[in-house]
């Protein structure tokens, strides 16, 4: 089995090399509306309380709906294809991005805040300067989660028609090909450990910059 798959990496490299690309890019374009919407919901979240409570309520519930349902009920409304795909990604991935966000801001010590507020801060320059800075470890959790979560996923988008690794995956499944369906498999968990090793490198550095010694009591220029 091992041999074969080796074999088929070498024999169809093109083929896996494409596939690679379009899920990186899949990944990305769900990544990149993912966190732009994400972090704005919680900003907004930490100014509403009601709202925080009705919108974590509703990706919690998201959250718990198969992903195959979600595709499938997508595709009766976007239709077959990567925009489908790139919905139900984003769906999926909100949540920890909103949930750390809005951890992340609520959790900065209050005597921080109070010290800004009192050198006459306006609250863009409180939130741009101090709540986000310092938010940002907790932040980088959920994005990394996040990622991992959207690449893991976005290997049964070819079920409705997307592009990416899961391409292989399904061909093999349907060809009764077990080679390709293990050969794509590996490949989308490989692409997902070494985002994560990457990702993990930048949020240690992060956390070191923002917090120093792990406390909330990093040094700021406001």
């Amino acid at each position: 089995m091992i041999k074969g798959i080796l074999q088929l990496y070498v024999e169809r490299w093109d083929f896996f090399l494409e596939l690679i690309l379009q899920h990186m890019m899949l990944t990305l374009i769900a990544v990149l509306i993912i966190t732009i919407t994400g972090i704005a919901l919680g900003i907004v979240m930490t100014r509403n309380e009601v709202l925080a409570k009705i919108l974590l309520t509703i990706t919690n519930f998201l959250y718990t709906i198969p992903s195959i349902a979600l595709f499938g009920f997508l595709v009766s409304i976007t239709g077959i294809g990567n925009s489908s795909a790139i919905i139900a990604l984003s769906i999926y991935g909100i949540l920890p991005i909103i949930r750390n966000t809005y951890t992340g801001i609520m959790e900065v010590d209050d005597q921080v805040i109070e010290s800004a507020v009192g050198m006459g801060v306006t609250n863009s320059q409180l939130l741009l300067k101090i709540q986000l800075p310092l938010a940002s470890p907790v932040i980088m959790t959920g994005f990394r989660t996040m990622v991992i979560m959207t690449i893991a996923l976005g290997g049964i988008a070819s079920f409705i028609g997307a592009g990416g690794l899961g391409k292989a995956i399904w061909r093999g499944i349907t060809t009764n090909y077990p080679e390709m369906t293990i050969g794509g498999s590996l490949l989308v968990a490989l692409l997902a450990i070494v985002t994560d090793f990457l990702l993990e490198i930048v949020e240690k550095k992060l956390r070191k910059r923002i917090l120093g010694n792990g406390s909330m009591g990093g040094s700021l220029n406001v």
